[in-house]
């Protein structure tokens, strides 16, 4: 599946920025896998959506910390939902769970096909540890990246954009040069509109109800490429290309 509402042509770009976790990663799966290990030792039963949605509003309270290592707070407000024990083992395992996330089925043959066209750079929320494990999974396919270790800040916020786009004019290009790809509508889409980015949307979750543990965006953004799968967007780019 793809539409599109750009007037500019995927051979415009030099540049591709990725939001890595949700988009690149499957973060909900290892978030579901992690519990499901956890209430099976405990022989208690756990609603994976119902569990997403627990985080979701954990990741939206004050205080939250950086991800993954947030995922032990979130277990403890998940585990009082479901009545799972909360112990320090049980918040470690949920980190370890997501720090080991896999990723989506169609990611690394994807991003192997955009690198042959594109400078790719990563945007990710994550910390650095647990990117360069993502990056590995991925066949390491990034040209430059950005974690919160590196911005000091998480998107949404302007400041983690004007860095890339700092570096990106450091090599000549600007963020016109850009095609910011994410899933996340909250964390990606609406901002990178903002700034003046053209934007793809990913859409993980097209055949999901709701935003499952991605952040709810206050008001949708349609965006300017939109796909199903990464997949979509490498043959959309192989097909502009003529290859």
């Amino acid at each position: 599946m793809s539409t599109t509402a750009a007037v500019k042509p995927l051979t415009a770009f030099s540049y591709v920025t990725f939001d890595v976790v949700g988009t690149l990663i499957d973060f909900e799966g290892a978030i579901k896998d992690g519990l499901a290990a956890i209430a099976a030792k405990e022989g208690v039963d756990i609603d994976g959506e119902s569990a997403l949605s627990i985080y979701r509003e954990a990741r939206y309270m004050p205080g939250a910390g950086l991800f993954p290592d947030d995922l032990g707070r979130c277990y403890s407000m998940i585990a009082a939902v479901f009545g799972l024990p909360d112990t320090e083992a049980y918040r470690q395992l949920m980190i370890d769970s997501v720090g080991e996330a896999r990723p989506f089925a169609d990611s690394v043959e994807a991003l192997a096909r955009l690198r042959a066209r594109y400078k790719l750079i990563a945007m990710t929320n994550a910390r650095r540890w647990a990117f360069d494990k993502y990056a590995d999974k991925l066949g390491n396919p990034f040209w430059a990246s950005f974690t919160t270790d590196d911005t000091g800040c998480e998107k949404p916020d302007p400041a983690y954009f004007r860095q890339v786009f700092d570096f990106v004019a450091a090599d000549g290009g600007s963020k016109h040069d850009i095609l910011h790809t994410a899933q996340s509508q909250h964390h990606d889409i609406g901002i990178s509109r903002q700034l003046g980015m053209t934007n793809a949307w990913i859409q993980r979750r097209h055949a999901q109800q709701g935003y499952g543990g991605t952040i709810e965006p206050k008001d949708f953004t349609t965006p300017d490429f939109h796909y199903h799968a990464l997949i979509d967007l490498a043959r959309a780019a192989d097909d502009a290309f003529g290859a």
